[in-house]
């Protein structure tokens, strides 16, 4: 006998998108909660989620039209919040009770989560916008393998190729550990264009400020079209 009954997500899916049919601009945040972000580190990324959040909803449109999904990472992955319209985007509160960082298999569990949303806008006939992955560490890719790393620069380069995802990634004071630089090993699993660059704590809220701009510019377009995003240098100042 055929099964024909329909799953709670794709249900809760249809329903949403019945009630708000505009197109989509899916975020993934990839947020590092390893031990060395504790302190003041964790407490600035917490304060720029809030700073987020404001600015993403201030603009009514994109308030509908973006969509955010967080993952922490240390040396295991988690997905805290789903794809939720920024309208209903509450940040969590990260915590950092844990070991070190997997950055590689983080990245590819934010772009499998980009691709699969877009599965359900299809599914569902809603139209949307490229998707963006922000990545944000303080570190290097010290518990991923190294299939994971190629696997994770294989699957960013298809991406940035395919205009499928648009990967960004930070790292904040980053300093050489034990011969690892954080910025060279991040930056080679990104596409040539779009390097890791360096923060302070301090840029912590300018760097959420701009990407929620980013995503306002995206979300007043239409899907297909091509925007340029705000440059990052008026927002890095402290």
């Amino acid at each position: 006998m055929q099964d024909n009954t329909i799953g709670d997500s794709h249900l809760e899916d249809m329903v949403e998108f019945a009630d708000n049919p505009e197109p989509r601009c899916p975020c993934v945040l990839l947020l590092d909660v390893s031990g060395s972000m504790r302190g003041s580190r964790i407490e600035a990324l917490n304060n720029a989620l809030q700073t987020f959040r404001q600015e993403i909803t201030s603009d009514s449109l994109t308030a509908l039209r973006a969509e955010i999904a967080v993952v922490e990472f240390d040396h295991e992955i988690r997905v805290i919040q789903d794809f939720t319209t920024a309208d209903g985007f509450q940040p969590p509160t990260l915590t950092t009770d844990r070991g070190g960082t997997r950055i590689a298999a983080a990245i590819k569990s934010g772009l499998r989560m980009a691709e699969e949303r877009k599965q359900a806008y299809r599914a569902n006939a809603i139209a949307y916008f490229r998707p963006i992955v922000m990545v944000l560490t303080d570190g290097y890719p010290e518990h991923d393998t190294p299939e994971d790393i190629q696997d994770a620069a294989q699957q960013v380069k298809e991406a940035e190729e395919g205009s499928h995802a648009a990967v960004f990634s930070f790292v904040v004071e980053p300093i050489v550990i034990n011969g690892h630089d954080p910025i060279a090993e991040l930056s080679a699993m990104m596409a040539p264009r779009r390097p890791a660059l360096p923060l302070y704590e301090a840029q912590l809220n300018g760097i959420f400020q701009w990407l929620a701009n980013s995503v306002e510019a995206m979300t007043h377009s239409q899907p297909g079209d091509r925007v340029s995003l705000p440059a990052l240098e008026g927002y890095l100042e402290v």
